[in-house]
């Protein structure tokens, strides 16, 4: 089995570099089922429907999505019928599924998606808990985990929680892929953050100027993607028949 994992994707630009770059990685990088974060993609902030159907017609099985996962309400409207996973730890009765079962012939993989808890101010349950209860019913022959959160510490706390009960543990959400992807000592799969798809020179995918307005003024400022050319594509190849985690960072 041979996973295919990208990075956030934000906004038009990350749509833009799919277009681009997606052909060649997958002639490149040879995977049975491809996964992608989606909460970036419609204006940096959501997915909406017609731009969940975009990531779909690149082939991918499967989308996680993470602290923006409910900024569009249109989600409401498709979530509980898409190919979504929007993070386990949100309470019980929010919409969507935190796992789901994707079939290749008669494999099943499990992906779950955990979101943090430190800096993310969002009044979710305990990542850890929420993680024990739902391995005690999946049924599945591989678990890949999402881990959308904005501290390396807490996602390679969670990447050790569930060393050798999972099989893969990646990161999403900070935009900037990680120099770490290895296998753990009992043997899970980890890389801390996948990175991003977008415009290589915004500010984690965002309008660098706004960005830089931001911090040099101190004034609160509503960021918008970055919208210059130059594009950029993160992920990893999940390849569980090597035990390996391959990153990848395409650019122009």
């Amino acid at each position: 089995m041979r996973i295919l994992f990208l990075g956030d994707v934000y906004g038009e630009a990350g749509l833009k570099a799919l277009n681009r770059f997606m052909p060649k990685i997958r002639e490149t990088y040879s995977s049975d089922l491809m996964f992608v974060n989606g909460e970036n993609v419609s204006g940096g902030i959501g997915l909406k429907k017609a731009d969940y159907k975009t990531l779909m017609s690149h082939g991918f099985h499967a989308v996680t999505l993470g602290n923006h996962a409910f900024s569009k309400s249109e989600i409401f409207d498709y979530i509980e019928d898409a190919n979504i996973v929007r993070p386990l730890n949100y309470p019980r009765k929010a919409p969507g599924k935190g796992v789901r079962i994707v079939r290749y012939n008669q494999t099943r993989v499990a992906l779950v998606q955990l979101m943090g808890r430190v800096f993310m101010h969002d009044p979710l349950n305990n990542p850890f808990e929420a993680v024990d209860h739902a391995l005690e019913s999946i049924e599945a022959d591989y678990i890949v985990v999402d881990v959308h959160a904005e501290t390396t510490s807490e996602k390679l706390a969670l990447g050790h929680y569930l060393d050798g009960r999972v099989d893969a543990v990646v990161g999403t959400h900070t935009h900037v892929p990680t120099n770490d992807a290895m296998v753990l000592p009992k043997g899970t799969l980890y890389m801390s953050d996948l990175g991003m798809c977008g415009a290589k020179y915004g500010i984690l995918g965002a309008d660098r100027d706004l960005v830089i307005k931001k911090f040099t003024t101190g004034m609160p400022v509503r960021l918008r993607p970055e919208k210059s050319d130059t594009l950029q594509i993160s992920g990893a190849l999940i390849d569980f028949e090597t035990q390996r985690i391959t990153p990848f960072h395409w650019k122009d």
